[in-house]
């Protein structure tokens, strides 16, 4: 079953909340005139109560009601729609007085006296609504007689009969007008999505440059398109870093392997002294062993920028680890006549392997490129909540357009340099990773012909909360 639209459910939605409202309206306008029509009723019956009362006590006795003073009739007839009746309660209970249509009536019989004023409502033989105020009046020569002002309400029966037809028409009308306004406005409402619809359908790994225009949208739209928006930007990124990377790669891996293949060739195209042969041979050694540590490198790579990647942090002396990594390349330092200076202290938590890779190949980009007789100095330094590790040396200066991309895979400085007399281009993205690893970072600066590296690495403290926070992120 294919599921309602949004538009659909919301207007829906909206169309049924309207019907309700309406009808609760409807049902709150017709209990309110009801019961004003009925307060106003009982208003008009208590004057004239008051005021008949005021008659009846003014030196009249029953046998004067009798005949029907021209002040009590007056009060009466003035009004077609009022009725009156008086009963003597002596021991002729017969009516002494009887005006207006309503006032013969066999169910005002039924009333009963009461020294208080009591309204009733009752039908008559016709069914129409009848409202009776009655009460007992003492005469002022102590006669006591019961008095019942009656108001004909079917003027107000129809009106509210009219207004409950003119409700059961105009009602259905009005649910249909509001579901088809709710539809309207709520399709209108949702018509940037369509844009966004639209956006996502033109997205591909070919073409991420689409992006949602944020003109005249909502304000939680409009959020959502800068989200969205972000997350392609990110994409775009990483799909324009892997398609130069794969070019790089391949770049990277033709000129060993074009290497080895015309070197096999050109041994092979001829008979040849045996000499010849070992030194094709000692040739494609060497370029399979660049290959491998291509390869190898591109391994450690990827497991170092892994985002889950699986390593066990311990506590580790960062002195110590220089110590071991300068002991390493103290033969390819005395060959240039480099001196290694190393001074201050410090601790961290990570993976000592992978702390030892960073170090050494700054360090081995240091006397790769430092002059002979130079000197390379390593300073270790302990701060608020990270340990920072220096390391400078002398030489040419890198210019400054190149230092951001330092840490890019395959990047050169000088493009026509050959990676026979370099690594393979990706020690300094090693050392970005693994220190992104760290939660740490990696930093450059290269002034005046001296080169420094700076790597900051967490506290332990410091280390052990991100770890922690690392690991609640992960499980939530």
């Amino acid at each position: 079953m294919k599921p309602p639209s949004l538009s659909r459910h919301l207007g829906l939605s909206v169309s049924l909340m309207g019907a309700v409202l309406v009808a609760l309206l409807a049902c709150l306008n017709y209990w309110t005139l009801t019961h004003e029509l009925d307060a106003r009723a009982r208003i008009n019956l208590n004057g004239k109560m008051e005021t008949l009362q005021r008659h009846l006590t003014d030196n009249l006795k029953a046998s004067d009601i009798a005949n029907s003073p021209h002040s009590i009739t007056d009060l009466v007839i003035s009004h077609d729609n009022l009725s009156l009746t008086i009963y003597s309660l002596g021991e002729d209970s017969s009516p002494l007085l009887s005006l207006g249509e309503k006032s013969f009536e066999p169910q005002l019989n039924d009333f009963s006296a009461n020294e208080t004023l009591r309204y009733q409502h009752w039908k008559d033989r016709q069914g129409e609504q009848i409202l009776t105020a009655f009460e007992r009046v003492q005469l002022a020569n102590g006669e006591q007689i019961l008095t019942l002002l009656s108001i004909n309400r079917s003027a107000d029966a129809a009106l509210l009969s009219a207004y409950l037809k003119s409700t059961l028409i105009a009602v259905p009308a009005l649910m249909l007008l509001i579901g088809f306004v709710s539809w309207w406005i709520v399709r209108r409402g949702l018509a940037p999505l369509r844009q966004f619809r639209t956006i996502a359908a033109q997205i591909c790994a070919k073409d991420i440059s689409h992006r949602l225009s944020q003109e005249k949208l909502p304000k939680e739209l409009s959020g959502l398109a800068s989200s969205i928006n972000l997350m392609l930007d990110r994409l775009d990124n990483g799909v324009q870093l892997l398609s130069e990377f794969s070019d790089d790669l391949a770049h990277e891996l033709r000129a060993p392997i074009t290497n080895l293949l015309c070197k096999a060739q050109v041994t092979l195209s001829r008979e040849r002294p045996r000499e010849d042969y070992r030194s094709a041979l000692e040739s494609c050694v060497e370029e399979l062993e660049r290959l491998s540590r291509i390869v190898s490198d591109m391994l450690f790579l990827a497991h170092a920028s892994h985002p889950t990647a699986a390593v066990s942090f311990q506590p580790v002396a960062l002195h110590e680890e220089v110590w071991r990594v300068t002991e390493l390349f103290s033969a390819s330092a005395e060959e240039k006549q480099i001196s290694l200076s190393i001074s201050g202290s410090g601790s961290t938590l990570g993976d000592r392997l992978m702390i030892q890779r960073a170090i050494s190949n700054l360090l081995s980009n240091a006397i790769r490129h430092s002059p002979e007789g130079r000197e390379i100095s390593i300073l270790i330094e302990p701060q608020a909540d990270m340990t920072s590790l220096v390391m400078g040396n002398s030489g040419s200066s890198i210019p400054a357009q190149h230092l951001t991309h330092l840490f890019e895979r395959f990047y050169r400085v000088d493009k026509s340099r050959s990676r026979s007399a370099g690594g393979t281009g990706l020690g300094l993205a090693i050392v970005n990773s693994i220190m992104s690893l760290h939660q740490g970072n990696v930093a450059v600066s290269s002034l005046e012909g001296f080169t420094r590296f700076s790597l900051s690495f967490p506290t332990i403290d410091a280390a052990t909360n991100q770890s922690t926070y690392s690991k609640l992120d992960g499980e939530m």
